[in-house]
């Protein structure tokens, strides 16, 4: 079962940072904002260009898109699935100090290239695909290989600390 909804609607939040980005980005550019969201050929033809006009947002103000996504959000919990530049995480760290806590989900080149992945230069060596990879301190790590039953063995702990922090 899905973490989100372990933890319940009423208690955890999705936010995805690429979601405001590719929103302001197709307001912009006149795009169509559905095709960006998606994993088609649509949102690949922009990526590069997309990835840069993020990060020109992000030089002027580096929480531009953090504030967007957690403004009307009620639910204690909240999983930002897509966090991929430290300014991100240290936006966090710094307007929830008390809260946050860092998950990294990792899987080798292997497994990624299994799920269809193909290295494309530019654009999965730029920082918004590997700028977390050194220099932040996560709380947790998680390993996406293999089945199901090895992914459950790592959430566990993470869930059973997430339930007692609600409780408080």
């Amino acid at each position: 079962m899905c973490f989100f909804w372990r933890l319940g609607v009423e208690n955890c939040a999705i936010l995805r940072l690429s979601a405001p980005i590719k929103e302001q980005y197709a307001k912009h550019h006149g795009l169509d904002l559905e095709q960006l969201l998606g994993a088609g050929a649509y949102k690949e033809r922009y990526r590069e260009a997309m990835i840069r006009w993020g990060e020109e947002q992000r030089s002027r103000d580096p929480g531009c898109f953090c504030r967007l996504i957690v403004k009307d959000v009620t639910q204690p919990v909240w999983l930002v699935s897509d966090a991929r530049r430290k300014s991100d995480v240290e936006w966090f760290q710094t307007h929830f100090a008390e809260a946050v806590q860092t998950v990294r989900v990792s899987s080798s080149e292997d497994t990624r290239r299994q799920r269809g992945w193909i290295f494309t230069p530019g654009v999965d060596d730029a920082e918004s695909e590997c700028g977390l990879d050194e220099g932040v301190r996560w709380d947790w790590t998680l390993t996406n290989e293999g089945g199901p039953d090895r992914l459950e063995s790592q959430l566990r702990p993470l869930i059973e600390f997430i339930r007692s922090q609600l409780a408080q």
